[in-house]
C-alpha cells in the first residue's frame, strides 16, 4: 500500500503585472458575485418553497448567468475560481447542517478577502514558474523555499490581503512530514498574558505583545485615516497605511507562534493545554485587547495539527479544572484565587508560581486521562473538611496510529 502524505500549503509572496493584478481584481469581484447570488438563491428557495438546492443544481444556474447579457462578464473570467466557489459554498452549508458552524453569509466587498482558487485545470506549473489561466505570463513568485522535490501543486489559491499584498498558496503532497521519533517526555502548558505560556518544567515564555509594540504606530495612522474625507484618494492611502500596520502585527504574532509550536512539538512526544473558551473571555472589557493580542485559539490550531503531522499526543482538558486554584504538591484547593495573586503557599509549605503550578497540574490531569481513559480525576479534601471535588476532564487524545498521514 502506497503511503499517504500531507497535503500542505505553500504560501509564497509574488508581484502582478499591471495586466495581471487587472486579470485577477475580475476575478475576486466574479468569485464574490457568484457566491453571492448562489448563496440568495438558496435561501429563496429554502425560505420560499422549502426545496434545497444542489452544487450540480448551483452549477447549472451558473452556465445560465453566463448567457444573460447583464452577466455576461462572468465569461471573461477562468471558469474554474466561479466553480470553486460554488463547492465552498456547497461545504459551508454541509457545515451548518451538521451544526459545525453558522449560516453562511454574504461576502462583502469591503470585508470579505478577495481570493479564488484553481485547481490543475487552470493553471499550468513547470521549472518552478506558475502560469494561471486567461495569463500568457507566469507569476513572479518570490520563492522563500522551494516546494517538495518532484512535487506539483494540486490547487493554486491566489489573494490579495487588505494592505494590498498579492499571495499565492500552493497545496501539495509534502512527504517530508512523517512521525518524529518516539519520546518520553510529555509537558503541561497553562496560557496567559504576562506569560505567553508556562510550562510544567518551570519554564515561563514572555509574552511579545506585539499589539502593544505597535500600538503608537497603529494610532498615528488610524487617526490619520481618521482625518481624510470618505471616498478619497488619499483615505484609500491612509486605509492602507492601517492595514500595513496590521499586517506586521499579525505576520510577527504568527511567526512567534509557529516557532513555540514547532519546539513544544518536536520537544515532547505528549502536550496537554486548557480547553478555553477564548470567544467568552473576549467579553471581559479590561483584558480582551490583551487577549486578542496572545492569540491562543492560534496557538491551539498550530498545535493540533502539528501533533497529527509529528506523531505527538495533544491532549485537552476540560476548561473549569481548578488547575490554578489546586496544590500541584498536595492536592488541596483553595476557595478563592483572584488574578491579581501570581504567587502563593499551601498550607502544606509548598510555594507556588501561579502559572507554573497550573502548567503542573494540567500535566497531571492530562496523563491521568492518557493512562486510565476514564475522564474524571478525583480531588482531595481540603483540610477544613469540605468533600472532595471530582473535575471532568476532557480527552481528546489522539492515538499516534492516527496521528500519522
Amino acid at each position: 500500500m502506497a503511503a499517504t502524505h500531507v497535503k500542505r500549503a505553500y504560501k509564497f509572496r509574488f508581484y502582478p503585472t499591471d495586466a495581471q493584478a487587472a486579470e485577477l481584481s475580475r476575478t475576486f469581484g466574479c468569485v464574490r458575485k457568484v457566491y453571492n447570488m448562489a448563496l440568495q438563491a438558496r435561501t429563496e428557495a429554502w425560505s420560499l418553497r422549502g426545496e434545497r438546492i444542489s452544487y450540480n443544481a448551483s452549477s447549472a444556474m451558473l452556465t445560465a448567468w453566463k448567457r444573460t447579457a447583464e452577466l455576461s462578464y462572468l465569461s471573461e473570467v477562468s471558469s474554474v475560481p466561479l466553480q470553486q466557489a460554488l463547492r465552498h459554498l456547497q461545504g459551508a452549508f454541509t457545515n451548518f447542517f451538521a451544526k459545525r458552524a453558522r449560516y453562511p453569509r454574504f461576502k462583502s466587498k469591503k470585508k470579505s478577502r478577495d481570493s479564488a482558487e484553481y485547481t490543475t485545470s487552470a493553471f499550468r506549473y513547470r521549472d518552478g514558474r506558475l502560469t494561471l489561466a486567461k495569463m500568457s505570463e507566469p507569476l513572479a513568485i518570490a520563492w522563500s523555499r522551494p516546494l517538495p522535490e518532484g512535487r506539483s501543486p494540486s490547487t493554486v489559491t491566489v489573494s490579495r490581503d487588505a494592505a494590498g499584498r498579492w499571495f499565492v498558496s500552493m497545496l501539495c503532497d509534502d512527504p517530508g512530514v512523517e512521525p518524529l521519533p518516539m519520546l518520553d517526555s510529555a509537558v503541561g502548558v497553562d496560557a496567559g498574558i504576562t506569560s505567553l505560556v508556562a510550562l510544567s518544567t518551570g519554564e515561563k515564555i514572555a509574552n511579545p505583545r506585539h499589539e502593544r509594540r505597535d500600538r503608537e504606530r497603529l494610532v498615528r495612522a488610524q487617526r490619520d485615516l481618521a482625518r481624510k474625507a470618505n471616498g478619497s484618494a488619499n483615505r484609500e492611502k491612509a486605509r492602507r497605511k492601517v492595514a500595513r500596520v496590521h499586517a506586521r502585527i499579525a505576520d510577527r504574532r504568527r511567526d512567534f507562534l509557529h516557532k513555540l509550536t514547532t519546539r513544544l512539538v518536536r520537544e515532547n512526544q505528549t502536550v496537554v493545554i486548557e480547553d478555553l473558551t477564548v470567544r467568552n473571555m473576549l467579553r471581559n472589557g479590561r483584558l480582551s485587547r490583551a487577549i486578542s493580542d496572545a492569540s491562543w485559539s492560534d496557538l491551539r490550531t498550530m498545535l493540533e495539527y502539528k501533533a497529527q503531522w509529528y506523531g505527538r499526543d495533544l491532549v485537552t482538558i476540560d476548561r473549569w479544572f481548578p488547575s490554578s486554584k489546586l496544590c500541584s504538591a498536595c492536592g488541596t484547593i483553595r476557595d478563592r484565587m483572584p488574578l491579581n495573586v501570581r504567587a502563593w503557599e499551601c498550607d502544606c509549605g509548598a510555594v507556588h508560581d501561579r502559572d507554573v503550578n497550573a502548567a503542573r497540574n494540567i500535566l497531571a490531569a492530562g496523563l491521568a486521562v492518557a493512562a486510565c481513559g476514564d475522564g474524571v480525576r478525583p480531588q482531595r479534601s481540603t483540610p477544613g473538611g469540605r468533600s472532595s471535588v471530582k473535575q471532568e476532564v476532557v480527552p481528546p487524545l489522539r492515538s499516534r496510529a492516527a496521528a500519522q498521514p
